[in-house]
């Protein structure tokens, strides 16, 4: 058990976990065709985090890690298919991780979406932008900021 967790219900702990690959699938779905290149990204990320995350998210990366890939690919079965109405999905999902917040350390909660936006910047960059050119395309920069998660004042 992640110790800023601890006092979290099962489905918020659940949430909590399934976060950086619904961020991975929201930007990565952004231009509608989500690439190899971005879900690698988000895997091999998310295994470097394991070791060099910001400290205090340093349990919460060794514990999601290793089943990361199954899970990222679990969800992404899970969605529609259709890039507008799995956006709308995730985003109402990831919404729900606003109250969470709200539970935990004030200092965790910023730390780990400051990691959620880097995930989300990273996957973005994977894709190469609009021919290449830039590095991230115009849909996935509308979301990038990830403006549906609010950090507790």
């Amino acid at each position: 058990m992640i110790p800023e967790l601890e006092n979290l219900t099962e489905s918020e702990i659940d949430l909590l976990k399934k976060i950086p690959a619904m961020v991975t699938i929201l930007i990565a779905g952004a231009d509608e065709e989500i690439s190899k290149s971005e879900l690698k990204e988000a895997i091999n990320l998310t295994k470097i985090k394991q070791s060099k995350a910001r400290k205090e998210l340093l349990s919460y990366y060794q514990d999601i890690a290793p089943d990361f890939e199954k899970s990222l690919n679990e969800l992404l079965n899970s969605y529609p298919k259709d890039a507008e109405v799995r956006s709308k999905q995730v985003i109402e999902e990831i919404e729900r991780l606003n109250d969470i917040l709200k539970k935990v350390d004030k200092n965790w909660a910023i730390q780990f979406v400051d990691s959620m936006k880097d995930i989300a910047k990273k996957v973005a960059e994977a894709a190469g932008g609009v021919f290449g050119y830039l590095s991230i395309g115009y849909e996935e920069s509308k979301l990038i900021d990830l403006k549906m998660i609010k950090v507790p004042n």
